[in-house]
């Protein structure tokens, strides 16, 4: 794989030409800025920009008055290869908190392992109706320690509006929901996208994780995706190393709240 090829038709594909990710939201463009806008629960941020050291200020100041007037808290995806090279310098000056440090991690469909034992007892359940979201609501809170309400929205409105751009799945141990995860299709581009994929504690170190990455990897294969692609976390990309993922670049969410305008 062409790692350079490879992040530019990302970069491409899903920053600068991306779609909508539901039917209440939109893709804009504004100049060099790529964002979507949607209701509180959507995505709210910045996709793609292409900036320098003339013009990054203005840009960054033009985004937050827009959201500012819409009451929305936003997010600007900051990826280490965007320009200008200081970019999260400005967005911190800017009043942008930062979160971890992902690292944007990718694979070839066809390198990877499609078939993954899960432990005995256990057995893997399709989401695609509410309660099945509400078991993976409960997962994303005992794996990450947040919230999930605005999660559990996002994906309630995304099976009512087009269920055929989301795959999602729960593992159960008996009635018990114990591991989660989602991909996200991008239809016309190469990439299906790795979401949410998270443990309870109590059950890590099992190999349900890695079994929930065969799952969809198989599934977007059938679909003919050519790359799955994660933003990995410190605790995950050790596995997804190991399955033949490769780093591309890292992402950091830097997020604004509309009452630190200034």
């Amino acid at each position: 794989m062409n790692h350079e090829e490879v992040r530019a038709l990302f970069d491409r594909q899903l920053r600068r030409d991306a779609r909508a990710d539901g039917r209440g939201t939109r893709v804009e463009r504004d100049g060099n800025v790529v964002r979507q806008v949607g209701a509180d629960h959507d995505w709210n941020g910045i996709l793609w920009s292409d900036l320098d050291q003339n013009t990054a200020d203005a840009a960054i100041r033009a985004q937050i008055r827009y959201f500012a007037t819409l009451g929305r808290e936003f997010e600007w995806k900051a990826y280490a290869h965007d320009r200008p090279g200081d970019l999260e310098r400005r967005l911190t000056s800017a009043g942008f908190t930062p979160e971890p440090q992902e690292a944007v991690m990718v694979a070839p469909v066809r390198d990877l392992p499609t078939d993954a034992a899960l432990p005995e007892g256990v057995h893997l359940r399709p989401v695609t109706d509410p309660a099945g979201v509400d078991l993976m609501a409960d997962v994303h809170e005992q794996a990450f320690g947040t919230s999930s309400a605005h999660l559990r929205q996002r994906l309630l409105a995304q099976l009512a509006q087009n269920s055929e751009t989301i795959s999602m799945v729960v593992a159960m141990a008996g009635d018990l929901p114990v591991c989660a995860a989602r991909m996200e299709l991008n239809p016309g581009t190469d990439f299906a996208g790795l979401w949410g994929g998270g443990t309870v504690a109590a059950w890590r170190g099992r190999g349900i994780y890695r079994a929930l990455v065969a799952h969809r990897a198989r599934t977007a294969a059938d679909l003919g995706y050519r790359y799955l692609q994660v933003d990995a976390t410190d605790q995950s990309r050790p596995i997804l190393q190991r399955l033949g993922f490769t780093v591309l670049s890292t992402t950091t969410p830097y997020i604004y709240a509309p009452h630190r305008e200034a």
